[in-house]
């Protein structure tokens, strides 16, 4: 048995005890976020899945990441020795890539500690079906999930909300039965609640501004360039949730509102005062300063990982089925479970003819009451006479549970310590695979989930040129 405080306790540990000082912010004007892969385990899948009471399961933290910097479209390079994304969730899913990748070593090598078997396909891997993988986030995925209604009762309508303030939790059918009964009655008290919204402001904090006329059916938006206006629906939850003030339901009063940019070309949002600003369910970038991204929003990658795993396409040249993520876990910060439901799990629930073994995930979501210390939010309550101002930490740190150079810390997308004469050499880049493009698009099976995933759900996903995914 497990619950989500276990999962948050677990992983701030491991950060407080395995991470080095090097690459974590400095508690007196610097905040980052944390997320984390937990492997748990117990004998029999039945058990995993029925949870009885007096289940005792291993848990162990396999990927960790921190980080809150992307880089913009001007920094890119084509060789392939810069991390474009550095947010805390995308540095420890490519954590888990690299534990995922000397676990088949050890399957390839006959040692039963892998936590891989044969699959019934000749010289392809599957997981062991007493292992699932929990995926935590000391905050809110940034895009669309971060899109959550503010209720009157918060008295938060003039304060500052921090950028990993917000999380979500959901179900996972096959999985409900896993969790302690704290955390399904969380589960199940919390799936009656309504959709928030965010805002962002120049120097990363949120703030929200009350709206003259709250009823808003339907509004009218523009494309990025300010052409071919559409129409946009906002959430049906927030499209009712006034309505229902007479039941004894908080009334809704505004959003917080996320940073990422709706995708170029693709329907953008209204931007009126108030629960109209943002339009829900759409792809977005990650906000630069002056200079554009091309990563994809947490919500949007997040999203994609539960249709097609969190192993990417390299790996699956050697698995029988992805890698999916049983649960996600985020830490305690302001959220709304329809919020990440409908941006990780609905949003690509009605996809068909997927090849087999991909399949739309029910993941389940939920929020632990556990902060992370290093949080905004955290960092803001035992600075609050300080007039310094807090800004993000701008190292990256990527952990992964495998025996040789299982640490990096990176600042601006590269090794941090790497000089201008550096870049570019084997010393600063991260450890990755030698293939790339060629390797990608020989994994047939994916790139066929992926194609379908795209057409019929993730439309205006920003695809990177190939030419800066032709390095070797």
């Amino acid at each position: 048995m497990w619950s989500a405080d276990e999962i948050a306790e677990l992983c701030y540990l491991h950060y407080r005890t395995r991470l080095p000082k090097q690459g974590k912010p400095d508690p007196d004007r610097e905040w980052t976020s944390l997320a984390a892969v937990v492997k748990v385990e117990s004998s029999t899948q039945r058990e995993v899945l029925a949870s009885p009471g007096n289940l005792q399961v291993t848990k162990e933290v396999v990927a960790m990441g921190t980080g809150t910097k992307c880089i913009g479209q001007n920094k890119m390079r084509k060789t392939g020795d810069i991390l474009n994304d550095s947010h805390a969730e995308i540095v420890a899913k490519r954590s888990f890539q690299r534990y995922l990748l000397h676990q088949m070593w050890l399957a390839a090598s006959h040692q039963q500690c892998s936590i891989f078997i044969p699959g019934t396909e000749t010289g392809k891997w599957k997981l062991k079906p007493n292992t699932i993988f929990v995926f935590f986030s000391s905050h809110t995925p940034c895009g669309d999930a971060s899109i959550i209604p503010i209720s009157e009762p918060e008295n938060q309508l003039s304060k500052p909300v921090t950028g990993d303030d917000a999380a979500g939790q959901s179900e996972r059918r096959s999985n409900h039965d896993h969790l302690g009964p704290e955390d399904k009655r969380k589960s199940e008290k919390t799936a009656s609640n309504h959709i928030i919204k965010r805002m962002k402001t120049d120097d990363d904090g949120y703030f929200s501004v009350i709206p003259e006329d709250l009823t808003v059916q339907q509004v009218s938006v523009k494309r990025e360039d300010d052409t071919n206006p559409k129409s946009c629906e906002c959430s049906a939850d927030m499209q009712t949730a006034n309505k229902e003030t007479g039941l004894g339901r908080p009334k809704v009063v505004d959003v917080y509102r996320t940073g990422a940019k709706c995708v170029p070309g693709e329907l953008g949002d209204a931007r009126i005062p108030g629960l109209g600003y943002h339009c829900v369910g759409l792809l977005r970038v990650k906000p630069g300063r002056g200079d554009r991204t091309c990563s994809m929003s947490c919500s949007d990658k997040l999203a994609r990982w539960n249709v097609l795993g969190c192993q990417g396409a390299l790996l699956m040249h050697f698995l029988q089925y992805p890698v999916y993520l049983s649960a996600i876990v985020v830490g305690k910060c302001p959220y709304s479970q329809e919020a990440m439901r409908r941006a990780i799990v609905e949003r690509c629930q009605h996809i068909s003819f997927l090849p087999d073994g991909f399949v739309p995930q029910e993941v389940k979501l939920l929020q632990s009451d556990l902060r992370f210390e290093h949080s905004r939010q955290a960092i803001q309550e035992v600075q609050t006479n300080s007039k310094t101002k807090l800004v993000p930490c701008s190292a990256a740190i990527s952990w992964s549970a495998v025996p040789e150079q299982p640490l990096d810390v990176t600042s601006d997308g590269f090794r941090q310590g790497t000089t201008k004469k550096r870049i570019g050499s084997h010393q600063s880049r991260m450890k990755t695979l030698e293939t790339y493009w060629d390797y990608k698009e020989a994994a047939l099976n994916y790139q066929e989930a992926w194609k379908v995933l795209r057409s019929q759900a993730l439309l205006g996903w920003v695809k990177n040129a190939t030419e800066y995914l032709h390095f070797t």
